[in-house]
C-alpha cells in the first residue's frame, strides 16, 4: 500500500503512475520494501560477499544535510537530500557511516524506491527505535533496525521544515525556516500545532531537547540560542560565537555545541558561560550529531558532500 502524505507529493505520484500506464504498464505490482546492504560485490561464483575489513571506502553523499548517531550499531546515519536542483525528485536517501568516516552502506534507506517517499529530507533525530526526518512539509518515520518506512505525518501550514527534535514521550518539535518562522509541535497521534511564532525566531534551523525536557532552537539570522518550555514559554536566550547557526547538540550536563552553516565555526556554550569557538573553517557546517561512543561531533557539509569530524 502506498500512503500519500501531501498534495504536492500526491501529484508527483499520480504523474509517475500515469507515465507507467502510458508506457503499457497495465498492472502495477507492489514490491516489499528493502533496505540497502553493506558495501560488497558478487564474486565469480555468483555469491554476494561483504567487503573485507582491510578495505576502507569514503564518500557516498549527495548533499549531506544532517546526521544522527545510533549507539546500538555504532553507526552514523547521514541524511542526503539528493538532487537540490529538482526538489520534486523522490531521490533522498540515508547512508550508514562507520565512526572513522568510512562507508558501511552507501544507500541504506533509498536503495530502492518501493514504498518510499523521501524528496528533500533535512533534519533528523532518533528516539525509541525510530528514525525521524523532516521532508518539506512532512515528518517521516522509519524503523531504525530495518529502515522500513513506518509513517508520514503531513504538517498543515508548513513550507520548509528543517530542524527536528523528539521528546521521550514521542512529541515532535520541528522548525519551519522559510518563508514563515515557526516552531511546530506534533503530538504522538499526529496532531500538529504552531508552538512558537514570536519575535525571537529569526530563520530558525536546528532543534534539540535539553536535559530538562525543554526545546532549544538556533537561528540562522542571528546568534540567538533560544530555549522554550514544552508549552512554548520562553525560558532563556543564549548567544553562539557566530550567527548563521544550523546544527545543535546538547550534552547531559547542559553544554551546548552549535555550528554555523554560514561561517563554518563550532561554538561551545557551557551552562552560565559565554560561547567559545572551538573549531572554525568548516565549509557549510550543517545539522551535526554527537557520537557518544567515540566522543566526537560529526558535521555534514551540505554541497561539499562530506562529513567533518571533531573530537571532543
Amino acid at each position: 500500500m502506498i500512503q500519500i502524505s501531501s498534495s504536492s507529493h500526491k501529484s508527483r505520484l499520480i504523474a509517475s503512475l500515469s507515465i507507467a500506464v502510458a508506457c503499457g504498464a497495465t498492472q502495477i505490482q507492489a514490491q516489499d520494501f528493502s533496505a540497502g546492504k553493506p558495501l560488497g560485490a558478487t564474486n565469480e561464483a555468483g555469491d554476494w560477499v561483504e567487503m573485507s575489513d582491510n578495505v576502507k571506502v569514503f564518500g557516498s553523499f549527495h548533499f549531506a544535510e544532517s546526521c544522527t548517531f545510533d549507539p546500538a550499531r555504532n553507526l552514523i546515519l547521514v541524511i542526503n537530500s539528493g538532487d537540490r536542483t529538482d526538489e520534486s525528485k523522490n531521490d533522498g536517501y540515508v547512508s550508514l557511516i562507520n565512526p572513522d568516516g568510512s562507508v558501511h552502506t552507501s544507500k541504506w534507506v533509498g536503495a530502492t524506491r518501493d514504498g518510499l517517499e523521501l524528496y528533500n529530507p533535512l533534519g533528523s533525530a532518533i528516539k525509541n527505535g525510530v528514525l525521524y526526518t523532516v521532508d518539506t512539509d512532512t515528518v517521516r518515520l522509519f524503523d531504525l533496525k530495518s529502515g522500513t518506512p513506518l509513517r508520514s505525518i503531513h504538517v498543515p501550514g508548513s513550507s520548509l521544515l528543517n530542524g527536528i527534535a523528539v521528546a521521550d514521550d514521542g512529541t515532535i518539535y520541528a522548525s519551519n525556516t522559510r518563508p514563515d518562522w515557526k516552531l511546530y509541535k506534533i503530538t504522538k497521534d499526529g496532531k500538529s500545532s504552531v508552538l512558537v511564532e514570536d519575535g525571537k525566531l529569526n530563520i530558525p534551523n536546528g532543534v534539540a531537547m535539553d536535559p530538562d525536557g525543554n526545546v532549544v532552537v538556533v537561528n540562522i539570522g542571528n546568534r540567538d540560542v533560544i530555549t522554550y518550555s514544552p508549552s512554548g514559554k520562553l525560558v532563556r536566550v543564549e548567544q553562539s560565537g557566530e550567527k548563521g547557526s544550523d546544527g545543535i547538540v546538547i550534552m547531559d550536563d547542559g553544554t551546548k555545541y552549535v555550528c554555523s552553516v554560514r561561517h563554518g565555526s563550532v561554538s561551545c556554550i557551557r551552562p552560565g558561560k559565554k560561547a567559545e569557538i572551538i573549531a572554525k573553517g568548516i565549509p557549510s557546517a550543517a545539522s551535526m550529531c554527537y557520537d557518544s561512543i567515540q566522543h566526537q561531533l560529526v558535521i555534514p557539509m551540505n554541497p561539499n558532500n562530506g562529513l567533518a569530524f571533531l573530537k571532543l
